[in-house]
């Protein structure tokens, strides 16, 4: 009777867990909250930037802030799902990143890292071209973007980095075909033996993997999220996220294995390992989620979600 009894508890919490995210929606509006630091490759803090979220179910729905001087930045409202953070920068190249927000459970942070256009690579007048590329596009003035950036890969045919830009504007105007011959061409162009190339290519397999995760090709999506990774080995969210899209598909095995990765990359991020225990819980495995559970309240030991993850805890002891 007594396993009876915690077999009905723990099918009732994964229905609790797996119903709050079915209240995603409420048209992306809700109680999610995300934060970050937008930082230059040295590691500085770079302020005053716009930092944009769009909705994946409903690209009208977007949220915005602006980086304070430190360079941090929080936005809140946000629903369950999917979610594109973007960031332009004058003189830096554009970012951008799905993630996937959950309003019942403290969000990761966001760290996004800008990668600054080096002007005398470039030239002074294709140096404006390419940041006036940018503007345009985070005044969704798509077409008249797709205008600057073509302008400045003419004179400037050996920066492949044009292509990146050229196809976020694609992607945000739909044209998703366009959009990943764009992100091709950065793979094609681009030096795997140059680190920060690698970042440039990294960034567009997952925005391949974003495109294909919006027309609900999930194993293309899988497949391009884990190139990226191989890539760029050193992005806990990207495995983060590819757990979540395995987790929420209910191939257990597979989301173990990435939310593992994001724990090796960032060993203190509790999370990882929140989600790990939920995991582990959904396949029966209670002693080896009583331990990640632990490993969670160690790192997080005294929030409202701590409080909720204590009391499963407690019950999994009995």
């Amino acid at each position: 009777m007594e396993s009876l009894r915690k077999k009905y508890f723990l099918f009732f919490l994964l229905f609790f867990f797996s119903a709050s995210l079915f209240l995603s929606a409420q048209a992306g509006r809700g109680r999610g909250r995300i934060s970050g630091t937008v930082l230059d490759e040295q590691g500085n803090p770079v302020p005053a930037v716009k930092i944009t979220v769009i909705f994946l179910e409903n690209e009208n729905i977007t949220r915005d802030n602006i980086a304070d001087s430190d360079g941090k930045w929080k936005i809140g409202g946000l629903g369950t799902g999917n979610w594109r953070v973007r960031v332009e920068a004058e003189g830096y190249m554009p970012f951008s990143k799905v993630i996937y927000v959950r309003q019942l459970e403290r969000n990761p942070p966001i760290d996004i890292t800008l990668q600054k256009i080096e002007e005398n690579a470039i030239g002074l007048s294709g140096f404006e071209l390419f940041d006036k590329g940018n503007a345009l596009f985070k005044e969704e003035k798509y077409e008249e973007s797709i205008a600057a950036y073509k302008e400045f890969q003419e004179k400037n045919p050996e920066i492949f980095q044009v292509h990146f830009g050229l196809g976020n504007v694609y992607k945000a105007m739909k044209d998703y075909e366009q959009a990943l011959k764009e992100f091709q061409l950065v793979m094609d162009k681009g030096d795997i033996e140059n680190e920060k190339d690698k970042k440039v290519m990294a960034k567009a397999l997952a925005a391949m993997g974003e495109i294909y995760l919006i027309q609900e090709d999930v194993d293309k999506a899988q497949e391009y999220f884990k190139q990226s990774l191989q890539y760029y080995p050193d992005d806990e969210v990207t495995a983060y996220n590819v757990g979540e899209i395995y987790f929420s598909h209910q191939q257990m095995d597979m989301a173990i294995e990435y939310f593992s990765m994001a724990t090796k990359i960032k060993p203190d991020w509790s999370d990882a390992y929140l989600k790990l225990g939920y995991v582990y819980l959904n396949k029966a495995e209670n002693d080896k989620a009583l331990e990640l559970f632990e490993k969670f309240l160690q790192l997080e030991p005294d929030t409202e979600r701590s409080a909720q993850v204590r009391n499963v805890v407690n019950f999994l002891k009995k």
